[in-house]
């Protein structure tokens, strides 16, 4: 059921909650750290082992997607609650750290976009059924 992948994003997103403001605690500040990023990388790993292990079935990695189709309005909508002038007013430290994250993606981004220029993926073999005839009319 499509229900099982929203619960899994749940679970992911409340153990990234937790974990995030457990590291504001050991960082001192009185925010949560990165919890949403946590989240989502809880949950792609909790996808990853649940398709290996046969556990993900097609309505639960339905739910998984959309969820995930969903991440960018969600960090944006969490994005808007911080108070991002007070950071700001806080020090230089927000701002350089922000502009340090764009360039560090950029460059990220075009290091692989560069790398990526090989050979591309050879097709996938097609797979034939037994009750196909043989080739050559025999």
């Amino acid at each position: 059921m499509i229900v099982y992948g929203v619960a899994l994003l749940a679970v992911c997103t409340l153990a990234g909650v937790v974990i995030g403001d457990f590291l504001g605690a050991l960082l001192g500040v009185k925010s949560n750290v990165g919890g949403v990023g946590i989240a989502m990388i809880l949950l792609i790993c909790a996808r990853l082992y649940m398709h290996r292990h046969g556990g993900m079935s097609k309505e639960c990695e339905f739910g998984v997607g959309f969820w995930g189709a969903m991440y960018i309005p969600v960090v944006v909508a969490m994005a808007a609650q911080q108070n991002v002038v007070t950071a700001l007013h806080g020090g230089p430290v927000a701002l350089i750290a922000a502009v340090g994250s764009v360039l560090l993606c950029g460059a990220t981004i075009a290091l692989i976009s560069r790398a990526g220029k090989g050979d591309p993926l050879p097709d996938e073999p097609v797979e034939h059924s037994a009750s196909a005839a043989p080739v050559g009319g025999r």
